[in-house]
């Protein structure tokens, strides 16, 4: 391919997920109106589903690549905390009230990922394990978020209100939010492949590709996922995305890839990426617990995801 057709790919994926996010966001609004549910709670659960993500992680597992089957995990996970959630704040910055309760299954659940990592196979008890926390964690954010408002400035409420006086019926709201997953989940692919064969003749490192460039590339529109819907006013599902994509990263996708395929654990991935996972989920912790995820905040992700990758160009 073309480096041409390669950048074309990637810019017209970025414009088609950026298009294809709005609608989405338009669906969850609807859906959370329409089920007495919080935008919060419908955006972590549909918002956070990473198909592409399974499918990579579950056929390289298959296919004995378990650099790329872990990365699908924890590289994918630290893309989203660092360059998602920073970038995302960088641009608009995040205001958000979340009970702590959800701040803590937040921040616990890349710690559960280090039983996984335990032996030199991932042991398929602990994958059954992450499913069970998974649904248990997914089924409290949705009663936890009930009738909760997670919003704290009067502008933003204000852009409730005119969000919720457009009503539209269930079928209508049904048909945006499917629409916007399937369209956002092309556009990312688009993205990906732009990029995979933009970076194609660097030369890079198999553990180096497996962990920053392919998880980089496949989550690239996580990014726009946590920017439009902060630039709109609903800061409450840029939250929800980032909740309920991680707990799908660490309890779901890791579940199911140590469940089906069990894959070979390198150091690497016991001592560097897993607790780099652990310490910026932390820190992001942090910041949410006070409310605000402002630039400095996005900044320091940022800065931290390129720490990240040099760590891997040293340690490959």
């Amino acid at each position: 391919m073309s480096i041409w057709l390669a950048v074309g790919l990637f810019v017209a994926g970025a414009v088609l997920a950026v298009w294809a996010t709005e609608r989405l966001l338009e669906g969850l609004i609807g859906l959370g109106n329409a089920l007495k549910l919080s935008a919060f709670a419908v955006g972590a659960v549909l918002s956070g589903l990473e198909a592409e993500n399974v499918a990579v992680g579950l056929g390289a597992g298959a296919n004995g690549l378990a650099a790329v089957a872990l990365g699908s995990v924890f590289g994918g996970a630290i893309f989203l905390v660092c360059v998602a959630l920073g970038l995302g704040a960088l641009l608009f910055p995040l205001e958000v009230k979340l009970p702590k309760p959800i701040l803590l299954i937040f921040a616990s659940s890349p710690v559960l990922l280090g039983l996984g990592l335990t032996e030199p196979i991932t042991p398929r008890w602990v994958g059954l394990l992450l499913l069970g926390a998974f649904a248990a964690a997914l089924i409290y954010l949705v009663i936890a978020s009930r009738n909760k408002n997670f919003l704290t400035s009067s502008e933003i409420d204000s852009e409730i209100e005119e969000a919720q006086s457009e009503s539209h019926s269930l079928l209508v709201v049904i048909g945006l939010t499917v629409l916007g997953i399937v369209v956002v989940g092309i556009g990312g692919e688009l993205v990906a492949i732009g990029a995979e064969n933009i970076i194609a003749g660097f030369g890079i490192p198999a553990f180096l590709m497996g962990m920053v460039v392919t998880p980089a590339a496949i989550e690239l529109e996580e990014v726009i996922r946590q920017a439009v819907p902060s630039k709109k006013g609903r800061h409450d599902v840029s939250a929800g995305n980032l909740i309920g994509t991680l707990l799908y990263f660490t309890l779901f996708n890791f579940g199911l890839i140590i469940l089906i395929t069990p894959v070979e654990v390198a150091p690497l991935v016991r001592n560097l990426d897993w607790p780099f996972l652990v310490g910026v989920t932390w820190l992001a912790t942090i910041f949410l617990w006070r409310g605000r995820v402002g630039r400095g905040a996005g900044g320091l992700l940022l800065a931290s995801y390129v720490v990240y990758i040099i760590l891997h160009v040293i340690f490959r």
